[in-house]
C-alpha cells in the first residue's frame, strides 16, 4: 500500500524518546476502514494462513499481547498495520517499496498460483497482510524482529517489496525485502530522523558488519553472493550503495516518491542544505536525497504528525494554494491525501519505562485535516470509539468522525481550514494535559492491577475528549460546506 513512514533517533526527539510513525494510505479509488484493538494470546492462531497468498505458517506456542490496527470489514485478512506487544516492542509494516528488473530477476517475488487445469495451488509468500502477526507477537527487542522476520522471508519469501520498522526504547532497526526471500536492516542511529515514500531507501551499508557482528546492520546471509553473482552493485569506487544497486528510478517515482522525501527534510532541516531555486542541492526530482538527517532542533510528536499531514505548504506545489502563480500546484503526490486511511505514531518515552512510558498517537482519515490523539499501549483494551468502526458510516467512532470531518473540510477548504486548525489544536493540547496528569498519578502507584486501571481510564478519557471536540468540529465544517452549497446555488439562479 502507498504509504509514508518516520523515524525519529532517541537522541533526535525532544524527550528521549524513540518515534516510529507510519500513514497508512489506500489503493486509489477507495478507503480501507481501520479501527485499534488489543489482541491477547488466546486470540493469536496457532497455525497462520494468509487470506491472499494461502501460505501456512506455525507460529511459536507463547505469543505475548499486543496492539493492532487492522481492517475494520473482513475479506482481505488482518493487515494489523502496526503496535505494541506487552514486552514494550513495536512495529509499523508495512511501507511499500520499489525495487529495479534486475532484482526481480534474480530473486522473483513469490506469487499466489491458484489451481488450474489440473495444478494444484502454489502457495505465495508473506506480505502486509500478514507481518505484524507472524512477528510482533514473539520478539523482545528491535533486534530480535529483524532476525525473526529475516527468518521468515529466507523461508517463505514474500509477493511484494516491503519496508518494516521495529523499536524499542533503546533502538529502531529499518528492514528492506530485496526480491523474493533477501532483506536488509540497518540500525537508525540515535541522533537522526529517517523519511521513507515508498522508495527503497538505505543509502549506505557495511555488508562487513551484516554478516559479521551485526552491530548496525543485518542482512540476509547469502547476501554478498547475491550481490555478486547478478552484478547487482552499481557502484564505481566499491562503495555498496542499496538504493542504486537494488532500487527503482523510475519517472514516477519523481511525481510520487522523492517529492516527499523532499518535503519532509525540508521541513526539519531548511537551513541545512539549499532546497529551492536553481542551485538547490536537492530538489523534487532528486535521487540522492538523504535517507536520515540529523534534525537541526530536537524533534517533537507535533513535527511528525505535521511531515505526515503535508501537502508542500509554502511551496509552489501546494494543492490548496489560493494566490500567486499555481502552474505547479498539485505537480507531485501529497503526504496528507484523502487516501490515508489511519497513522500511528509509537513514543517509548524515557520516564514511565515498561510500565507506562509508551504511547501510541493514532488518527483516522487525511492527515491534512484530523487529529491525533495519545493511548497508553500495554492495555488489555482499547476504547470503544476507537474501536467500533464498521464498514457503516457512523459518527459513533472516530474512524467514520473523522472521515466526514475531512470530506467535507477538503470540500470547503477556505472556510474550514480554520475550524479544523482550532480543532487540531485543541485536541493536542487537552491530550498533553491528560497524559501529563495521568503520568504523575502512574508514577504514584506501584501496584500493576491499579497501574492497568489507571491508563485504562486515562485512554477512557482522552477517547471522550475527542469524541466531543471531533463532533463539534463535524458541525462546524457541516455548516461551511452547507453554506459554500447554497452560495453556489444562488450564483446559478442569477
Amino acid at each position: 500500500m502507498a504509504c509514508t513512514t518516520i523515524l525519529v533517533g532517541k537522541k533526535a526527539s525532544y524527550d528521549g524518546s524513540t518515534m516510529i510513525a507510519r500513514n497508512d494510505d489506500s489503493g486509489s479509488g477507495h478507503f480501507t476502514a481501520k479501527k485499534f484493538t488489543v489482541v491477547t494470546p488466546k486470540e493469536q492462531p496457532k497455525t497462520y494462513v494468509s487470506v491472499l497468498s494461502h501460505v501456512k505458517v506455525e507460529l511459536p506456542e507463547q505469543a505475548m499481547r499486543y496492539t493492532s490496527m487492522p481492517n475494520a470489514e473482513k475479506g482481505e485478512g488482518i493487515w494489523a498495520a502496526s503496535g505494541v506487544n506487552e514486552a514494550n516492542v513495536a512495529m509499523t509494516a508495512t511501507e511499500t517499496i520499489t525495487t529495479n528488473p534486475r532484482v526481480q530477476g534474480a530473486d522473483p517475488l513469490v506469487v499466489y498460483q491458484p489451481a488450474k487445469d489440473g495444478q494444484e495451488e502454489v502457495p505465495g509468500g508473506i506480505g502486509e497482510e500478514d507481518i505484524v502477526c507472524l512477528v510482533l507477537p514473539y520478539i523482545k527487542s528491535a533486534r530480535e524482529g529483524v532476525a525473526r522476520l529475516g527468518q521468515l522471508l529466507e523461508t517463505y519469501g514474500t509477493y511484494e517489496n516491503n519496508g518494516i520498522a521495529f523499536q524499542d526504547a533503546d533502538e529502531i532497526w529499518w528492514l528492506e525485502t530485496i526480491g523474493g526471500h533477501h532483506w536488509m536492516a540497518r540500525k537508525v542511529p540515535d541522533d537522526v530522523y529517517v523519511v521513507m515514500p515508498n522508495q527503497l531507501g538505505i543509502d549506505t551499508f557495511d555488508l562487513e558488519d551484516a554478516l559479521g557482528e551485526q552491530k548496525e546492520y543485518m542482512c540476509s546471509p547469502d547476501l554478498k553472493e547475491f550481490i555478486e553473482k547478478y552484478h547487482l552493485d552499481l557502484s564505481m569506487d566499491g562503495v555498496l550503495n542499496p538504493r542504486e544497486a537494488f532500487g527503482s528510478h523510475d519517472d514516477s517515482d519523481h511525481v510520487y516518491n522523492t517529492p516527499r522525501a523532499w518535503y519532509m527534510e525540508r521541513y526539519l532541516n531548511p537551513n541545512s542544505v539549499n532546497w529551492d531555486g536553481p542551485d538547490a542541492d536537492y530538489t523534487p526530482l532528486s535521487d540522492d536525497i538523504p535517507w536520515c538527517m540529523v534534525p537541526e532542533k530536537k524533534i517533537t510528536p507535533e513535527d511528525v504528525k505535521y511531515v505526515l499531514s503535508a501537502h508542500y505548504q509554502g511551496t509552489p506545489y501546494d494543492p490548496y494554494l489560493s494566490y500567486g502563480d499555481r502552474s505547479m500546484s498539485g505537480a507531485y503526490r501529497s503526504i496528507g491525501i484523502n487516501r490515508n486511511d489511519f497513522m500511528s505514531l509509537i513514543q517509548m518515552r524515557p520516564e514511565g519505562g515498561t510500565a507506562y512510558g509508551t504511547l501510541e498517537w493514532v488518527a483516522y482519515a487525511s492527515n491534512a485535516f484530523n487529529t491525533m490523539v495519545p493511548f497508553y499501549a500495554d492495555v488489555d483494551e482499547t476504547p470503544e470509539y476507537l474501536a467500533n468502526t464498521t464498514g457503516e458510516v457512523s459518527t459513533e467512532n472516530f474512524y467514520w468522525t473523522s472521515r466526514m470531518i475531512a470530506a467535507m473540510a477538503d470540500a470547503s477548504y477556505g472556510k474550514s481550514l480554520f475550524h479544523v486548525e482550532h480543532y487540531q489544536e485543541n485536541v493536542l493540547a487537552k491530550s498533553h494535559a491528560l497524559i501529563n496528569q495521568y503520568d504523575a498519578l502512574l508514577a504514584d502507584e506501584k501496584d500493576p492491577e491499579k497501574q492497568m486501571e489507571l491508563k485504562r481510564k486515562a485512554n477512557r478519557k482522552v477517547a471522550e475528549m475527542v469524541q466531543k471536540e471531533a463532533s463539534t468540529t463535524l458541525k462546524k465544517v457541516l455548516y461551511e460546506l452547507s453554506n459554500q452549497m447554497k452560495n453556489s446555488y444562488a450564483r446559478s439562479d442569477v
